[in-house]
């Protein structure tokens, strides 16, 4: 499983010039399911993903967590996180999950973090989406399970 985190101001997701979530100051954060995830690195990457301390206290200090500042999060599933870039020019996808397997593993997610967190709004599994942020910073993580590495 892959996260990459982006600090932001505000962020919005559409689909058909339609936008079907919003956030003011929190975190967008990119989805992305390998081949075998399951719920040990949902439950891994969700708890990271809620207490990673990204947003500055009081000393300009990255100490704070989304929860912490009581910022949204913005879900978006995006599969090409797990591509194989590691030769030729182009991209390959046998290291990512299957659509059907993403689809549940990405609804299982967003479900478990609105079950800890209520400021939560995601983008549409399979959609062509267009996504648009101001990075707050820029701040950007790269957070990955280890379960194929």
């Amino acid at each position: 499983m892959i996260l990459l985190l982006q600090r932001v101001s505000r962020a919005d997701v559409s689909v058909s010039g339609s936008t079907i979530a919003q956030i003011g100051r929190g975190i967008l954060a990119l989805v992305g399911f390998e081949r075998g995830d399951g719920d040990a690195e949902l439950s891994r990457l969700g708890e990271r993903l809620l207490n990673y301390r990204i947003f500055s206290d009081d000393n300009g200090k990255m100490n704070l967590s989304i929860q912490a500042i009581q910022g949204e999060l913005l879900l978006v599933p995006q599969f090409t996180l797990a591509a194989d870039t590691s030769r030729g020019n182009r991209p390959g996808f046998s290291y990512a999950a299957a659509p059907a397997e993403g689809l549940r593993l990405f609804q299982q997610f967003s479900e478990q973090l609105k079950s800890q967190y209520p400021k939560i709004g995601c983008g549409r599994f399979g959609a062509d989406m267009q996504v648009s942020l101001i990075n707050d910073g820029p701040v950007t993580f790269w957070l990955q399970s280890t379960n194929n590495k």
